[in-house]
């Protein structure tokens, strides 16, 4: 397993939510969030393209290859092999009905919980400015009191705030997040586990399993 397939599993599922909202499951149409951005300007979320059909949107344009790429800053080469890699291990699989990949949410969230900490290993660097993440995120902001002044974020020009520098699991990310308000807090989340503080990453376990929709 490489860094970036994680980044492309949670990718996969924010696009289901997305998917499933503008479907209106469970009998509304939700919005994702809007109260995530921890950056200087707005890029812009992937969206329904008007008049087009929707199983073609889904399949041609929002799971293509090139628009993987586009909205994680993960070359197509590296989308490619990565989604290989997850389907052959089993992280993902193929939807029956659409043939659309989909990630396998118990087994990667089972593998976030208790092993990322040690595959893909953080630690608050230098100060820097950036997008704030674990706690300093908004989906675990105001949860947690911080154990100090300065909070942790991803290294990024366009960041607001100023804090000790992680790395992120890709370096795409900061570009990755700005583009979709879900995966900012699924990559927020698993970087409070990735720094291994025992109360954070217990939260952030738990807040994660109900983002993913992880079924018991």
């Amino acid at each position: 397993m490489k860094s970036q397939d994680i980044v492309l599993l949670l990718k996969l599922i924010s696009l289901h939510k997305h998917e499933k909202a503008h479907a209106g499951e469970n009998g509304k149409r939700s919005a994702w969030p809007d109260d995530w951005q921890d950056w200087g300007d707005e890029v812009g979320t992937l969206g329904y393209a008007a008049g087009v059909p929707e199983a073609t949107v889904l399949q041609e344009q929002l799971y293509s290859v090139r628009n993987l790429e586009h909205e994680t800053g993960i070359s197509k080469s590296q989308v490619s092999a990565s989604l290989k890699r997850c389907l052959d291990v089993g992280l993902a699989k193929r939807d029956r009905k659409t043939d659309l990949p989909r990630t396998n949410t118990k087994a990667l969230f089972e593998f976030l919980v208790n092993g990322v900490r040690y595959v893909f290993p953080a630690k608050a660097g230098e100060l820097t400015r950036g997008i704030g993440t674990s706690f300093a995120a908004p989906v675990l902001e105001g949860k947690l009191l911080s154990g100090g002044d300065l909070v942790p974020v991803w290294p990024d020009a366009k960041g607001n705030r100023k804090g000790l520098s992680v790395t992120p699991l890709h370096p795409s990310v900061p570009y990755a997040v700005r583009r979709d308000p879900e995966l900012y807090a699924l990559l927020a989340l698993v970087d409070a586990i990735r720094l291994g503080n025992p109360r954070e990453a217990n939260l952030a376990a738990d807040l994660l399993k109900a983002q993913m929709d992880v079924k018991a």
